[in-house]
């Protein structure tokens, strides 16, 4: 018998929490929270709710399938390790349904396979266990303004270009003019992550967190010879950057316009 979908709860945040819109003067997001863990399904759900969201619970990937034809989702937060049906298979389902809405997977910190593999099957975007709640509500928050009002996502494309570049993102292929660039494999997942959320400020943590799972108190300089690397092979000039500007204090964006 199939399980019954539950009604949306309310968005109002709870009495006496402070709540933060997720976009102002734009109705509130509905964001589908799936995970096994019964409490951490609570607790998250409660501080996105209280930051503004609708949220919808799921239990696995089976049944954010049953929600996601049932009501209208902006947005998917979605464990990898699940029974029945896991993260990574619930993104190639909706993927192949021609659904664009947009994913966030969580996953565990030592699982660089996991990370690596997301954008490839679709993600929008990935967050390493454990992590600050309030780091995924900005994460949600710039995933849905870059993918509010367009069709197919930079996150789910096959191919990114920006001017002279373009990079195949199945293959692991990277062209500058028609010609190929030698790129290590983490450079070309570097180059991958920015391409893909052009015009974002990324800090060094937080790359070598979403990218590598690495311990960043003593590894943030692993970031800085990738980018060093990636700008040897294109070119570019670190002071009047093409592709790749560097943000005093601050960290790495993508400053040239990428298109699919």
């Amino acid at each position: 018998m199939p399980r019954p979908v539950p009604a949306p709860p309310p968005a109002a945040p709870a009495a006496g929490q402070p709540a933060a819109s997720p976009a102002a003067g734009q109705p509130a997001a509905t964001v589908l929270l799936v995970d096994d863990e019964a409490p951490i399904r609570a607790s998250l759900g409660s501080y996105l709710e209280r930051s503004g969201y609708r949220v919808l619970r799921a239990s696995d990937g089976v049944e954010a399938l049953d929600l996601l034809g049932a009501y209208s989702i902006d947005i998917i937060v979605s464990d990898v390790l699940m029974p029945r049906m896991d993260g990574r298979e619930l993104v190639r389902r909706v993927r192949a349904g021609g659904t664009w809405t947009p994913i966030i997977l969580l996953t565990q910190v030592d699982a660089s396979y996991e990370r690596v593999s997301a954008l490839d099957d679709g993600a929008d975007d990935y967050l390493s266990k454990p992590f600050d709640p309030a780091e995924l509500a900005s994460r949600i928050r710039a995933v849905l303004r870059r993918t509010r009002g367009v069709g197919q996502p930079l996150t789910a494309a096959s191919r990114l270009m920006a001017g002279e570049l373009t990079l195949d993102r199945a293959a692991r292929r990277v062209t500058l003019a028609g010609r190929e660039v030698s790129l290590t494999p983490k450079a070309v997942t570097l180059l991958d992550y920015l391409m893909s959320h052009p015009g974002e400020l990324h800090t060094r943590e937080a790359l070598l967190s979403a990218l590598w799972g690495i311990d960043f108190v003593s590894s943030t300089r692993a970031v800085d010879h990738r980018i060093r690397e990636i700008r040897r092979a294109l070119g570019d000039d670190a002071t009047h950057p093409i592709f790749i500007e560097t943000v005093p204090q601050g960290g790495y964006r993508f400053c040239a316009e990428v298109h699919t």
